[in-house]
């Protein structure tokens, strides 16, 4: 339970004034704890241990910076303001800052880790794809976030929406500070004592975090992990700082996943497409000795869009399947019940390939190059005929007309209305026109 505040301690908001009620102790760390507290609404605040902050001395002047430039986006639970006791405003021997509580549906990246949640696969590609693009609102600040790990990642296992916790974290970038990141997370050059956290570190960070939620496992422990006796701090620094190995190195075999210890890895590696371990092998090779060669994040989101259009279901047991354009034979039997895949129709747009599931939806991304990664409101729909459910359609949930050439007619489609889809059917969404095409399995 907590040691630093009590129920029913008064705190005030240092900048607003406004008064707030401690109700109970959510959790603890190394810096403090946190707890549930009621104001105008309910919060969470973080208190600080008195001995952390006389080691970070500049906490409180980058808290406040950040409470006034406000959060890059909702995904950050972001420092509202500083929270004192009442009695103790100035000069006090500790304080806190008070931020939005996490909703209970949001669920801690470790929790899937440990298979205390299990998210589809197309949900845990949004969610690769939410961290992404959130790094990437933070780091065009020019900040760096210093400490990507599992503890400050949560996730909402419906939907893929994310939640970025422990934000006193974030600096200026490149800016020295008390945090040097999570083992297993921190960047080699750090582990090995030659950097500070940045933006190129983050990058790293954000790399291992994705290569966990897609594949559950680290991607420097394979055989060289199993064969360590004593897993001590010098182990540690040889493993993940001095001598670092990507698991699907291509040129090095020495560190692949152990058979025994890593069969998730080894499940999952091929089940995703070439150009998703090609990126992962690219962040682990080239990008552990060199941090210009990292995957940046607007990379990551390019492939994680695309991955998210490449995933469909089994006609036979209706798992999740991830069709691979490049090397369409990999993908022709359902990895999970063996058996061979039905055809499959796709929206082929410049660029695009989109699989048509009975749940797909089109947003401005996939239709108007002007508006890329723009999925605030989907433009169309696919809908199962309502007296044939083989048979699927496009509904128009767009404000623009639709013209539509079909083999042998053509015709218009206006805002509401829907079309059957068939093969080689052209649909001129406006700024680009896509054609309906068939999955080439062999």
């Amino acid at each position: 339970m907590g040691q630093l505040l009590r129920p029913g301690q008064e705190l005030l908001m240092f900048n607003s004034k406004y008064a707030c009620t401690v109700e109970e102790f959510i959790g603890g760390g190394g810096q403090g704890e946190v707890y549930r507290v009621k104001g105008d609404q309910d919060y969470a605040v973080k208190w600080y241990f008195p001995e952390y902050l006389r080691e970070d001395i500049d906490l409180r002047r980058r808290i406040e910076v950040l409470i006034k430039d406000g959060a890059p986006d909702e995904s950050f639970l972001w420092p509202l303001d500083v929270v004192v006791t009442p009695k103790e405003e100035d000069g006090q021997e500790s304080f806190g800052y008070v931020m939005l509580l996490r909703e209970q549906r949001f669920k801690s990246l470790k929790d899937f880790i440990d298979l205390k949640v299990e998210p589809k696969f197309n949900t845990l590609v949004k969610i690769g794809y939410e961290l992404a693009n959130s790094f990437l609102n933070l780091h065009s600040r020019g900040l760096s976030y210093k400490d990507i790990n599992f503890g400050n990642v949560f996730f909402d296992p419906d939907t893929g929406e994310v939640r970025i916790c422990d934000n006193d974290n974030v600096d200026q970038d490149k800016a020295p500070g008390t945090i040097a990141g999570t083992p297993k997370f921190m960047a080699p050059e750090i582990v090995r004592g030659e950097a500070s956290p940045s933006s190129y570190t983050d990058l790293y960070s954000l790399a291992v975090l994705l290569f966990y939620l897609l594949m559950s496992n680290h991607p420097l422990e394979g055989f060289l992990d199993s064969s360590i006796q004593c897993f001590d701090i010098a182990e540690q620094r040889k493993l993940y700082g001095e001598h670092p190995v990507f698991i699907y190195d291509n040129e090095d075999d020495s560190n692949r996943p152990d058979p025994e210890r890593h069969k998730n890895v080894l499940r999952l590696w091929y089940f995703y497409p070439a150009f998703i371990r090609k990126l992962f092998e690219r962040a682990f090779t080239k990008g552990l000795t060199n941090p210009d060669s990292r995957i940046r994040e607007s990379e990551w989101k390019i492939a994680l869009t695309r991955l998210k259009d490449s995933i469909h279901y089994c006609s036979n047991c209706g798992e999740e399947i991830i069709h691979d354009f490049d090397n369409p034979d990999d993908t022709s039997t359902c990895w999970f019940c063996k058996k061979r895949l039905a055809s499959q129709m796709y929206l082929e747009l410049e660029g695009q390939k989109i699989i048509i599931n009975h749940d797909t939806l089109l947003y401005p991304h996939h239709v108007n190059k002007e508006k890329q990664f723009v999925f605030s409101e989907p433009i169309a729909r696919v809908e199962r005929h309502p007296h044939d459910p083989s048979k699927s359609g496009f509904r128009n949930l767009s404000d623009c007309k639709w013209k539509i050439s079909a083999p042998g007619r053509e015709f218009e489609i206006e805002k509401g209305k829907a079309t059957i889809l068939v093969p080689d059917m052209e649909i001129y969404f406006g700024k680009q026109v896509g054609i309906i095409r068939v999955l080439n399995r062999k």
